[in-house]
Order: C-alpha cells, then sequence, then structure tokens
C-alpha cells in the first residue's frame, strides 16, 4: 500500500479524508468534529439540522403555521439555528485540527438564507462550504462574501465546466476542491443525467480523470478533486494515489461513519447496516426533488415502487384507446381508461387498493384509503423543504408558491420521512425505520462483510480513520 500523504485543501494541510455530509441530523456537530481533529476534513450538514434547548435535548422540529410560507419561514429559522448549533459543536472537538466543512444542497428551500444566516451566526467556525444537489452557481459568491472557502459537487467534466465559466472562475483562489460524486455509487441525492443509465454504472476512473483534464485547462493543477461515492477500502483505490494523470486526489467517506460511536443515527440503524446483502441499497427515482437518490430498499421504497406499479393512463373523455368509464373519488368523476386497464384496476381494488389517485402526468395510481389519507395531509402540511416539491407542488420561485402542476402522489414529503429515520428510537425503532427513508452508498453491504466490523465491534471515528489509512 503506498503512503498515504497530506494535501493541501482549504489553505492548510489535511489527511486526504473527508467525510461526507448527510442531511437532516445525521451529519452533526459530534462526527464532524472528531473527523476533524483526527486530522481530516469534518462535515457538518446545515440542512435542517437538530438545535438544542437549555438542557441540551434536541428540539423537535414541529411546524404551528397555517400556510405554506408561514411553515416555511419556521424551516428556515429552524436550519439556521441547528446550523449554528452543530458548527460550534465540531469546533470546540477539533480543537483546531482538521477542516470544519457545512454541507448544504442547493434545491434546499431558501438555501441561501440559510447558508448566510449559519455563516452569519457561527462566524469562524467553518472553513468550508460544500454543495451540490443542482447547479451551485453563487456559491463562489457566498464563499468570497464570507471568506471561506467552497467546494462544488458535480458528476461530470460538463457540469464543473459550466459552473467554472459561468461564476467560479472569478474566485479561484477560494475553490479549495472539487467533489466528484459517483452518480452510481453515492448514497443520498445523485446527479444522474437523462443520457446516463441508472442501471449501468460506469468506471469513475475515466470521468475523473477528464475533470482534471478540463480543470488543468482552468490554471486548477493542483486544486484537489475529492472522489465521493463507492469508497470504502484505500487499498483498491490505490492507482489513483499519487497519480500524475489525476493530480491531487482526496476521498470522501460518507457511509463507513454511519457505523461510528459518535455517529448519531439510531442503533436500530446501526444494527440494520450489519444485515445489509450487496444489492440491498436501490438507486430509485421516487425523491420529490427529481433527481435518482440511493436508499436502503426496505418496506417505505417497496411500498413507493407499488404506488406506481399500480397506475394506468385516463382521459377526461373517451378517446382512442380510452374508451372504458371509471368514476374517480367518492363523486365518481367519470373518467375513461382503456379496457384492459379496467380490469387490472378491479383486481387492485379487490386487493383494498380502492382509491385512485390523480398525478400530474394524467394517470391514476391505487392505493389504500389509510394510504390516501396520509398523502394528502402531508401534502397539506408541506412547509417548502426544497426550493420545489413534486410531491406537495411547493416552489419558493413560482406564484402562490406553486409550481404550476399537480401534487403527485407517487412521491413523499421527504422532510417528514427524514426526520423520522434520524430520531427513531424506543421498541419499534427498528420497524419506523423500515417504514422511513434510510440513505446510504451502494457499498453498505460491505459492513457485514469487513472483518474490521467483526464481532458487533463499532469503531470510533478516530479507530476508523486509522483503518482508513491502513489501506483499509
Amino acid at each position: 500500500m503506498k503512503a498515504i500523504n497530506a494535501v493541501r485543501m482549504g489553505g492548510v494541510d489535511v489527511l486526504p479524508l473527508v467525510e461526507g455530509g448527510k442531511g437532516v441530523s445525521v451529519s452533526t456537530g459530534v462526527s464532524a468534529g472528531a473527523w476533524a481533529a483526527a486530522g481530516g476534513a469534518g462535515t457538518v450538514s446545515i440542512v435542517n439540522a437538530d438545535s438544542y434547548d437549555a438542557a441540551g435535548n434536541p428540539v423537535p422540529q414541529i411546524y404551528h403555521g397555517r400556510t405554506r410560507r408561514d411553515r416555511h419561514e419556521e424551516l428556515v429559522d429552524y436550519a439556521v439555528r441547528g446550523g449554528i448549533a452543530q458548527a460550534q459543536i465540531a469546533h470546540d472537538i477539533a480543537g483546531g485540527r482538521g477542516r470544519i466543512h457545512a454541507n448544504i444542497l442547493w434545491e434546499m428551500g431558501s438555501a441561501e438564507r440559510v447558508i448566510r444566516g449559519v455563516l452569519d451566526g457561527a462566524k469562524g467556525l467553518i472553513q468550508g462550504l460544500t454543495c451540490g444537489a443542482g447547479m451551485p452557481y453563487r456559491l463562489s459568491d457566498i464563499a468570497v462574501e464570507y471568506g471561506v472557502y467552497y467546494y462544488p459537487i458535480v458528476s461530470s467534466a460538463r457540469a464543473f465546466n459550466a459552473l467554472w465559466k459561468r461564476a467560479y472562475s472569478k474566485s479561484a483562489d477560494l475553490l479549495g476542491g472539487v467533489v466528484y460524486e459517483d452518480p452510481w455509487r453515492a448514497g443520498g441525492h445523485n446527479g444522474l443525467s437523462n443520457t446516463e443509465n441508472p442501471l449501468m454504472p460506469e468506471d469513475p476512473y475515466p470521468r475523473v480523470a477528464a475533470l482534471r483534464k478540463l480543470m488543468r485547462s482552468f490554471g486548477l493543477d493542483e486544486t484537489p478533486i475529492i472522489m465521493a461515492g463507492g469508497v470504502w477500502w484505500l487499498e483498491e483505490w490505490e492507482h489513483w494515489i499519487d497519480n500524475p494523470e489525476l493530480g491531487p486526489i482526496v476521498f470522501q467517506f460518507g457511509t463507513r461513519p454511519l457505523l461510528t460511536q459518535e455517529s448519531p443515527i439510531p442503533q436500530a440503524w446501526k444494527d440494520r447496516l450489519r444485515t445489509l446483502k450487496e444489492g440491498d441499497v436501490y438507486l430509485n427515482r421516487f425523491s420529490p426533488t427529481g433527481f435518482y437518490s440511493s436508499a436502503v430498499n426496505n418496506s417505505f421504497l417497496q411500498e413507493l415502487r407499488g404506488r406506481s406499479e399500480r397506475q394506468v393512463a385516463f382521459s377526461p373523455e373517451a378517446l382512442g384507446a380510452h374508451t372504458a368509464s371509471y368514476g374517480v373519488g367518492a363523486r365518481k368523476r367519470e373518467v375513461f381508461v382503456a379496457e384492459e386497464d379496467l380490469q387490472r384496476i378491479h383486481n387492485w381494488e379487490a386487493q383494498g387498493f380502492t382509491e385512485a389517485m390523480r398525478t400530474p402526468d394524467s394517470t391514476l395510481i391505487f392505493v389504500t384509503p389509510d394510504r390516501a389519507r396520509e398523502i394528502i395531509a402531508d401534502q397539506v402540511a408541506c412547509m417548502g423543504c426544497l426550493s420545489e416539491c413534486k410531491f406537495s407542488n411547493w416552489s419558493q420561485r413560482g406564484p402562490d408558491y406553486s409550481n404550476g402542476h399537480k401534487a403527485d402522489p407517487r412521491s413523499f414529503c421527504i422532510q417528514k420521512t427524514l426526520q423520522t429515520a434520524a430520531h427513531a428510537s424506543g421498541p419499534d425503532a427498528a420497524t419506523v425505520l423500515d417504514h422511513n427513508l434510510m440513505f446510504g452508498g451502494t457499498n453498505a453491504w460491505r459492513f457485514a462483510t469487513d472483518p474490521f466490523y467483526a464481532n458487533g465491534f463499532v469503531p470510533t471515528v478516530a479507530q476508523l480513520i486509522e483503518r482508513i489509512m491502513s489501506g483499509r
């Protein structure tokens, strides 16, 4: 195994190891501070992070506003206070070692307001901003305004080219690194384009080599590329280390830090990680963001898949193949479906899926009455956690805060399910987790086979980094 040497990143020499940011109470100040204290770059998520009361207990994020806009303002306030709290914890634990980065989704609701609010309230505590899930053109402007480094997340050289030419070329001195997030292997939301096959992962090496070639054309020879997604043992990436074609490479770990003593996820989640098999993490497109995302294929995702499978096209009038009359809702408003689809509908109704719900694509999905009531209640309770949400039809930019489309019942409230998963507790925690979203990289199954975790061993962050530095 080659020696793993420090790299220059964010103005200092650090270990080439970055903790991947995981939103909604998963990448906290405790884990980020421990990662930085060990010499790497720790990452706090400022995507609706936990804040605390005077006794140190997490403040439940409960919304009281009567309108979506009112609830959105509450969400921004929660996010800012939580981000400041986590940055302070990370700073105190790191003790001046390593780097502390803050991660945010560009398509989070009011992302710029949250970033500025956290940086205003945590002055001097955060050294870098990591941002993806969209095209964060204004990230460099914010970095310049606050004097911090910035780390855009891209999944192709083409994406970085657009960011550079539109904005980043004006503030290259604060570009701390470029995160290449593998769109097939990374956990959480991924940047698969419409031309890329989600079922056919590509080798990351030529994609990263193309990114470095582009960066060199901009004079960014020594700006690190941070490889994110699919990294487990560094000995498997040895040919990337000190590789002249790739230049300075840093490795990001998002999934492995989930199973550490400092990780805040529920014990039931940690236990579930040990049971995963290869293929148990599922790349899907159910997210209300419209992006692909990678998560554990549990009952939650299976139910979402079932909704889309119980789906037929309809027409408001008899047209073409749509000749069979069907009544939707309590008032039995007439629509027309294909004759063969009418038989499928009757079969679904016989199984208890009696509620038809309209989608923006002129289709009907069929769910149980309880599920229909839950979907409608979640849509009504929307707090605008995204800049635009296809599940609730919220848009922070649109007139009347609507995206102009019908709300889509094939998706879900991502804020609700991530908060529920992150705070699951008690004897039914495992069941709660099975019915909520559990993000994870496609390599999460390796917890069950890696001897480092044998006999129930849970390392500290420092022990994990020591292990990673050995090549494993």
